[in-house]
């Protein structure tokens, strides 16, 4: 196997001795992520995070991602208010989510490079509920819940808090139709046929 071309995933034990939060069982990181604050990042089990994508979790922020989670590659949790992602949630390539983001309107200095007093962040946690499903190169803005089931179709910009179960697309995001519930049925025969098999 070419180590140029495809640099791999992290072993358990490896992944164990990095001190995150805590850290599940059956997990795949691509050695070229980057993972800033692995102490404020638990991660359950059943995860791939696939190659440069970004995790970001220093300071007070956090990261908390459920079992059976993808993240695609070239994506970027910016964990600095925190970012949940639950059970079954999954993001396509290069979806940005920010829990933290400068104000563009003029009125405030911006970057990580000013001090506190001249900045007007907007800062809140960002949840994608179970079942959530984010496509490529969509953006996730700071203080927003997406609820359960629902989807976000390809290069959406996610402004405002989602209800459950949408199918929704555009910049901004709009709702678009209904998602079915019959993954949920997959979801129980799926857990059942690994519970039968492993005990």
């Amino acid at each position: 196997m070419s180590k140029l071309f495809n640099p791999g995933y992290y072993t358990e034990n490896e992944l164990e001795q990095e001190g995150f939060k805590s850290m599940g069982k059956n997990v795949l990181i691509s050695k070229n992520c980057t993972i800033i604050g692995v102490q404020n990042i638990s991660i359950g089990n059943n995860v791939q995070i696939d190659g440069y994508s970004t995790l970001i979790a220093n300071k007070n922020g956090y990261i908390h991602l459920g079992s059976f989670i993808h993240i695609g590659s070239y994506s970027l949790l910016s964990g600095g208010a925190g970012v949940v992602m639950e059970d079954f949630s999954g993001l396509a390539q290069s979806v940005h989510i920010y829990s933290k983001t400068d104000d563009f309107s003029g009125n405030y200095l911006t970057n990580p490079t000013i001090p506190s007093k001249f900045l007007g962040i907007k800062s809140g946690k960002v949840v994608l509920c179970e079942h959530v499903i984010i496509g490529s190169n969509s953006v996730i803005l700071p203080n927003i819940t997406i609820g359960r089931g629902s989807s976000i179709g390809a290069l959406s910009l996610v402004n405002k808090s989602l209800t459950e179960w949408g199918m929704y697309f555009g910049t901004p995001v709009r709702k678009i139709g209904d998602r079915s519930k019959n993954l949920l049925k997959l979801k129980e025969i799926m857990l059942n046929e690994i519970s039968e098999k492993f005990g």
